[in-house]
């Protein structure tokens, strides 16, 4: 049974026709014009929808990846697979989750201009952030940052390659992951040993209580219709 609103579908149908358009006019105002008379969605809709045109596109679509790489995990069997494989499965979800290479490397253009360059940033940092959720993640410390800025690293330079893979079934591309993600975990392992060291603990106290006070619960009560995402 479908779900959505009638913004949410309204959303879908302008995203799902600016397809077709963005290999040619990029996420652009006139990629967004063009899906609009295509899907039929009324002007000003449209516009409340994606006010800044083609970035908020872009961002919708990466948003849909992540969605279908969530979808695609909450199905595969995880628990069969060792720590690090579902690491490597997620980011392989998430990059099969893309239906053309193009739509992805306009993308890249388009978050690599200074304007729109903290957007693509914040886009990368959500999807390593779901996919430290979806792995059970519970880190409250200074973790919590480390975690997610070395996958988003792990993530961004596994899309560069992937971009320019033309191997079989991109076994290249998943042959670079493993790499980095043995390399991160080589550091993580170096990560722990340090922190038995007392003076580096030390060091990093004052990081570790900014954390714990950037992530601490709120003491406000719940508000009625509140969101508890």
């Amino acid at each position: 049974m479908d779900t959505r609103d009638g913004n949410e579908k309204a959303r879908d149908a302008i995203l799902d026709a600016a397809l077709i358009h963005v290999p040619f006019d990029g996420w652009s105002e006139t990629t967004l014009r063009e899906a609009v008379r295509d899907s039929g969605v009324a002007p000003g809709l449209a516009r409340a929808l994606f006010p800044r045109g083609g970035v908020d596109l872009a961002l919708a679509y990466h948003h849909r990846g992540d969605e279908k790489m969530l979808e695609k995990a909450a199905a595969a069997d995880l628990g069969a697979m060792r720590y690090s494989e579902r690491v490597a499965a997620l980011i392989r979800f998430r990059l099969e989750a893309c239906e053309d290479k193009e739509l992805v490397r306009r993308g890249s253009t388009l978050f690599s201009l200074p304007q729109h360059a903290s957007d693509g940033a914040r886009a990368v940092w959500g999807t390593a952030d779901r996919i430290w959720k979806a792995l059970g993640d519970e880190s409250r410390d200074v973790n919590w940052y480390t975690k997610r800025a070395t996958l988003s690293a792990v993530y961004a330079a596994t899309v560069l390659y992937w971009l320019g893979d033309d191997s079989p079934g991109h076994y290249a591309t998943w042959e670079f992951l493993d790499r980095r993600i043995a390399d991160v975990l080589r550091f993580e392992k170096f990560k722990t040993e340090a922190q038995r060291n007392p003076l580096l603990r030390a060091m990093t106290a004052g990081p570790r209580m900014m954390m714990r006070r950037v992530h601490a619960p709120t003491a406000a009560p719940d508000m009625p219709g509140r969101s508890h995402c």
